[in-house]
């Protein structure tokens, strides 16, 4: 397992571009017995282990997403990324590796339980076009009883595992905006429209709608994550282009968002005789556990590390797309800690010195397994 990890860390590969991810992940399950491994999802991979305790038609999926980040390591570990620009800064190949194992474990484990595990090593968890959402459209849920996925955690010591019922991720939809002025001389800005200083306009503005027109208690964030334009000294910009993303916890929250956005963009751009074109795309909703769900993950870490390291922990602001996979069936979405504050400083998500205290992946690897086979064994 941890050799597979340290692999795909060194060949990490982009949302939608996991071709060899794909490839290497299909050989080492063939090389340990798994059988019938089918390509879904475009890059993904999706095998069934059929238990033998008895018939049963009760099937539950276990979802590991194998994709990484656009960003340059720095972590200095041995095996960092080979490719630059590219890194598994969300720990997507710690997640792959550690359903590896799960796959093997309940393979070898078949005569201990009835019914189905199917595995998907689902790719294009990070950008659009998402995994997720082809999962759900190609028919992959559409006869299974439930969903387990599972997410490292930097903020969590290694060895313990954090779930709770209800809703456990934000929504995510992304926004691109093009701010159109009209170019001048830099000595004499009154003659156009400078689209940086309404951008800039806009950007301010847009904070006030989290701070000052929603309470405090409903879950939104709107960040804008990139601004573009310009190019020469003396020359006023005639156009900026920005992107960002919101997140938000409930339906209207979202609509409402959509609305101020627009809204805030239109008329920043009016008060400064600019134009603006806004595209808002709708992205994945939260991921919300069933308790039910969260009852066998807290038995099974229970099993597997201990009752007092089985916490009741909150949701992340985070999306992802594992949310699909619950708005289809009875799911959970669970944190595996992998800080470890002797080996190394303490990075988040997303950085480029992210790193991943390997000595949890078993732990994570045993939970998927134990709480997939008891699912399976479950007497309504």
């Amino acid at each position: 397992m941890i050799d597979i990890r340290r692999h795909l860390h060194r060949t990490p590969e982009l949302s939608n571009e996991e071709r060899e991810t794909q490839a290497y992940l299909k050989q080492v399950l063939e090389e340990a017995g798994l059988e019938h491994i089918r390509p879904v999802a475009g890059f993904g991979l999706a095998v069934d282990v059929v238990g033998t305790a008895g018939p049963s038609n009760r099937k539950v999926v276990v979802r590991a997403d194998i994709d990484a980040l656009p960003i340059n390591e720095t972590s200095g570990v041995p095996f960092s990324s080979e490719r630059p620009g590219v890194m598994h800064a969300c720990g997507h190949d710690a997640h792959a590796a550690m359903g590896y194992a799960a796959a093997v474990l309940l393979n070898q484990q078949k005569q201990a339980f009835s019914g189905t595990v199917r595995l998907i090593f689902q790719p294009a968890e990070e950008a659009e076009p998402l995994g997720g959402r082809r999962v759900i459209e190609e028919g992959l849920l559409d006869d299974v009883n439930a969903a387990i996925g599972i997410h490292v955690d930097p903020y969590m010591p290694a060895g313990r595992i954090g779930v709770g019922a209800g809703p456990y991720t934000l929504a995510c939809d992304i926004f691109d905006v093009i701010v159109t002025g009209n170019s001048a001389h830099a000595a004499n800005p009154s003659d156009g429209v400078d689209a940086i200083a309404v951008a800039c306009s806009m950007v301010t503005e847009l904070q006030k709608i989290v701070s000052r027109e929603i309470d405090p208690y409903d879950p939104l964030v709107v960040s804008v994550t990139g601004i573009e334009g310009g190019g020469a000294y003396n020359v006023i910009a005639p156009e900026v282009r920005l992107k960002g993303t919101i997140r938000s916890g409930h339906e209207e929250t979202r609509q409402k968002a959509w609305r101020r956005l627009r809204q805030v963009f239109d008329g920043v751009a009016a008060t400064h005789g600019a134009a603006v074109e806004v595209n808002i795309q709708r992205g994945e909703p939260p991921v919300v556990n069933d308790p039910e769900m969260v009852g066998f993950i807290q038995r099974a870490g229970a099993d597997v590390v201990g009752r007092d390291n089985v916490l009741n922990a909150p949701g992340w602001t985070a999306a992802d797309d594992f949310a699909f996979y619950s708005e289809k069936c009875p799911a959970v979405y669970f944190r595996l800690g992998i800080r470890n504050e002797t080996i190394d400083a303490v990075y988040p998500l997303h950085h480029p010195k992210f790193r991943v205290d390997e000595m949890a992946l078993p732990i994570g690897a045993k939970v998927l397994a134990i709480a997939a086979r008891a699912f399976l064994n479950h007497v309504e």
